[in-house]
C-alpha cells in the first residue's frame, strides 16, 4: 500500500501537470523606413516601435481612434505588419499558468483600461498596453528599450521625428467593432483588423462565446459585414495630447 507521502507526491504531480502553461510573445515593429538612420536607430535601442503581445496565436495591440466610450484594444494574426512599419523580432517573454478564462478577463480588462480617446504617442501608447498586459499576464513588464523613443520625446519633446507626429500619406488598416457582450459597456468591446478573419469576441449567449472562437455564427452573419475595405484618405485622429497619429497608431474603427 503506498504510503500517505508517495500519494501526496503523486497528487502534486498530476496537479502540476494539469497546469497548461501558454506562451506570451511579444511581436516588435519597426515604425521608420527600412534604411540606413532605422538600422542605426536599432542598433543603438532608440528606434520608434510598435509592439504587440502573442496569445493563443492573437496578437493583440492598442492605438488610438476618436470614438469616445469604445475601447483602443485589437488583436490580428501574428506579424501582420502595421501601415508603415516592419516586422523585426520575436520575443518570447515568459509565460502564464492562468487558464484560457483568466486570461480572456484579463484581455478584457486590459480593453477597459486602453480606451481608444486615451491615447497618448508619448506616455499611453502601444508598447505602454504591451508592458501592462505582459504585467498581467507574467508578473514582468514588457523591456524598457520598447519604450525609449517615447521617453525621450517626454524628456526633449523637440526631438521627436517629424514622421512620427504628422499623418502618413497611406491610410490606416480599415476595420470592424466585435460585440465582446451583448449588454456590456462600450468600453469593453475589441476591435478586429477586417483583412483577418471574422471571429467573434466573448458574446454570452450565441456560439462561439470567448475570444477563442474561431467563426462567425453564420455565413449569412458574416456577409452582413462585408470585407469592411473603403475608399479616400482616412480623416486625421489625434491622440489625447492632439498629436495627429500615424496610420500605424490608429486603432482600426467602423466607418459611419
Amino acid at each position: 500500500m503506498p504510503s500517505k507521502k508517495s500519494q501526496k507526491s503523486a497528487r502534486s504531480h498530476r496537479s502540476t501537470l494539469s497546469l497548461q502553461k501558454t506562451e506570451i510573445i511579444i511581436n516588435v515593429y519597426d515604425l521608420l523606413p527600412p534604411g540606413r538612420v532605422a538600422s542605426t536607430l536599432w542598433f543603438l535601442g532608440t528606434s520608434l516601435l510598435h509592439s504587440g503581445v502573442v496569445i493563443n496565436g492573437k496578437e493583440y495591440a492598442y492605438g488610438g481612434h476618436d470614438r469616445r466610450g469604445v475601447t483602443g484594444v485589437y488583436w490580428t494574426r501574428p506579424q501582420t505588419e502595421p501601415p508603415g512599419g516592419t516586422f523585426k523580432c520575436e520575443i518570447l517573454h515568459g509565460f502564464t499558468l492562468a487558464p484560457q478564462n483568466e486570461i480572456d478577463v484579463i484581455i478584457r480588462e486590459a480593453s477597459e483600461e486602453f480606451g481608444g480617446t486615451a491615447y497618448n504617442l508619448l506616455t499611453k501608447n502601444c508598447n505602454h498596453f504591451t508592458s501592462y498586459l505582459c504585467q498581467r499576464l507574467t508578473g514582468r513588464p514588457g523591456p524598457n528599450w520598447l519604450n525609449r523613443a517615447a521617453s525621450i520625446g517626454m524628456a526633449l519633446p523637440c526631438v521627436v521625428p517629424r514622421d512620427w507626429i504628422e499623418a502618413p500619406d497611406f491610410d490606416t488598416a480599415d476595420g470592424e467593432l466585435l460585440d465582446e457582450d451583448d449588454n456590456a459597456d462600450e468600453s469593453s468591446r475589441m476591435l478586429r483588423l477586417s483583412s483577418e478573419q471574422p471571429r467573434l469576441v466573448d458574446q454570452p449567449g450565441r456560439r462561439g462565446g470567448n475570444p477563442g472562437s474561431s467563426d462567425w455564427d453564420s455565413e449569412e452573419e458574416h456577409q452582413s459585414r462585408g470585407t469592411g475595405k473603403g475608399k479616400g484618405k482616412a480623416p486625421a485622429i489625434r491622440d489625447a495630447a492632439g498629436r495627429t497619429l500615424p496610420a500605424s497608431e490608429r486603432a482600426p474603427v467602423p466607418r459611419d
